[in-house]
C-alpha cells in the first residue's frame, strides 16, 4: 500500500482512515503520514470533505424525522394494541381463510381418518379374544419367507420313494435350532410350545438348511406343526403315486402350507374366526 517514493492515493488514504488495513500496513501508512506534509494535508481535506457532507445532510433530513418522543409513544400504543388482542392459533387461521363448509368437512375427514387409523391399529395389534400366546402361535404357522424361503438338496424319485416319509425325517441339531430361535426374536422358549421344523420336508428333498427351518407351534389350536406332518404325509404319498412331481409339491408346501393342505387334503375345517382375520383370503 505504501508506495515510496511515490505519496499515497486517496484510496489508501481513506482505507487507513477507516481501519480498514491489516495492522501492519496501517503502521506503514502512519509512518508515512508523520513524514509527509502534502499527505498529511491531503487527509485534512478528505476528512473535512467528509464532515461537511455528513454535515449537509443531517440539515436536510434531520427536519423530516418525526420527534424521539412521539415515536416511543406510537411505538407503545402499538404493543399495548398486540397485548390485548387475543392470539390466533393454527385453526382460527385455517378457519378465516377457507369457507366454513369446507372447513367443517375438512375437519370431519381428519376426525374419521385417525379413527380409523386407530382402530386398524389395535386389530393389527391383537385379535378380539385371543391372549398374546394365541396371537403369536397363530402368526408363525405360516413362516417369514424372508427368514424361510425354503432349502432343497439334489434328490430324485428313487431317493425319495425309497422309504417311508417319517423314516426321513431326522432331528434338528441343537446348535441349529438356538439359531432358528434368535432368528424369529424368540427368548426363553418352551420346548412344549413349538417344533423347529423343516419347511420343505426331508421326505420332499428339504435340507438341513436355517433357511428351511422355522419355529412352527406345536399348541396352537388350528394350523400347527400335527396338521402340517399330514400334508407332508400326503404331498408325500402323491409323489410316488406319480400323481404331482416333485417340484410341485416342493414350491406348494414352500409357498403357502396352509393352501396346500386345503387343496390336497380338501378340509376347510381348520380355520376358525379369528385365523381368518390373522390370514386373510388371499393368502389362504
Amino acid at each position: 500500500m505504501v508506495r515510496e517514493p511515490f505519496h499515497l492515493s486517496d484510496e489508501d488514504i481513506l482505507l487507513v482512515a477507516d481501519g480498514e488495513v491489516s495492522r501492519g500496513r496501517a503502521k506503514q501508512a502512519r509512518a508515512h503520514l508523520t513524514a509527509c506534509w502534502l499527505c498529511r494535508s491531503r487527509l485534512a481535506e478528505l476528512e473535512g470533505t467528509i464532515a461537511d457532507f455528513v454535515s449537509l445532510h443531517r440539515r436536510t433530513l434531520d427536519p423530516q424525522l418525526p420527534a424521539a418522543n412521539g415515536s416511543r409513544a406510537l411505538l407503545k400504543v402499538r404493543l399495548a394494541e398486540a397485548a390485548n388482542t387475543p392470539s390466533t392459533g393454527p385453526w382460527m387461521r385455517f378457519l378465516e381463510w377457507v369457507p366454513a363448509h369446507r372447513a367443517v368437512a375438512c375437519i370431519c375427514a381428519v376426525v374419521f381418518l385417525t379413527a380409523l387409523g386407530a382402530r386398524l391399529l389395535l386389530q393389527h395389534s391383537q385379535l378380539p379374544g385371543a391372549t398374546p400366546a394365541e396371537v403369536s402361535f397363530a402368526r408363525l404357522a405360516v413362516p417369514d419367507h424372508h427368514l424361510t424361503p425354503g432349502a432343497t438338496r439334489p434328490v430324485d424319485i428313487g431317493q425319495v420313494c425309497s422309504m417311508a416319509h417319517e423314516e426321513v425325517v431326522r432331528a434338528v441339531p441343537s446348535g441349529l435350532r438356538q439359531e432358528v430361535f434368535k432368528e424369529y426374536g424368540i427368548v426363553d422358549p418352551r420346548p412344549e410350545d413349538y417344533e423347529i421344523d423343516y419347511l420343505i420336508a426331508p421326505g420332499l428333498g428339504g435340507a438341513e438348511d436355517i433357511h428351511n427351518l422355522w419355529p412352527e407351534p406345536s399348541t396352537a389350536p388350528k394350523w400347527n406343526a400335527h396338521v402340517k406332518d399330514a400334508l407332508e404325509e400326503r404331498l408325500h404319498q402323491l409323489v410316488c403315486a406319480g400323481s404331482i412331481d416333485l417340484p410341485t409339491a416342493q414350491r406348494a408346501i414352500a409357498t403357502d402350507w396352509i393352501s396346500a393342505y386345503k387343496k390336497y387334503l380338501g378340509d376347510d375345517q381348520y380355520v376358525s374366526q379369528n385365523e381368518l382375520e390373522l390370514f386373510p383370503s388371499e393368502q389362504l
